[in-house]
């Protein structure tokens, strides 16, 4: 019984030392939500939950993205199917070596959340596959 502990023990040792050192709960590229972004101050008014109207969606990598033309995908969550369903899109186009970029109010796309609700927010490469993602919780003002 003794020889099965030691060898139960040095079995898990060895499983533990083949695990990689550096496990990360999402790799990058992350994505993250502010008020606005501004050139001087940077990110302005971080959070996942902001009251309707415009939003600046913030995509940070550790490398360059590798992408030129990507879209921004807005699923809201619908109460009464339990899913959540397309509410918008909008094309951007950035540049390749870019590691830190932000997505804002443009001539082409408005950024804005007009209903309250849960969203998920997508950042998608030309061919519609997933960049980064997150979820973000718009509320009416009081």
């Amino acid at each position: 019984m003794k020889n099965l502990s030691v060898t139960f023990v040095l079995l898990v040792a060895f499983i533990l030392i083949g695990i990689p050192p550096i496990i990360r709960a999402q790799s990058s590229p992350v994505m993250y939500f502010c008020e606005r972004y501004d050139h001087d101050q940077g990110e302005v008014g971080i959070s996942d939950r902001f009251t309707k109207g415009y939003l600046t969606v913030m995509v940070k990598a550790d490398k360059p993205l590798g992408l030129k033309n990507v879209f921004v995908e807005f699923d809201k969550y619908n109460w009464y199917s339990h899913k959540f369903e397309f509410y918008k899109k909008f094309n951007y186009t950035i540049d390749p070596d870019m590691k830190y970029v932000f997505f804002a109010k443009n001539e082409d796309s408005d950024l804005k959340f007009e209903e309250a609700g849960f969203y998920r927010v997508f950042l998608l490469n030309d061919a519609s596959e997933t960049v980064a993602s997150a979820l973000i919780e718009i509320i009416d003002s009081n």
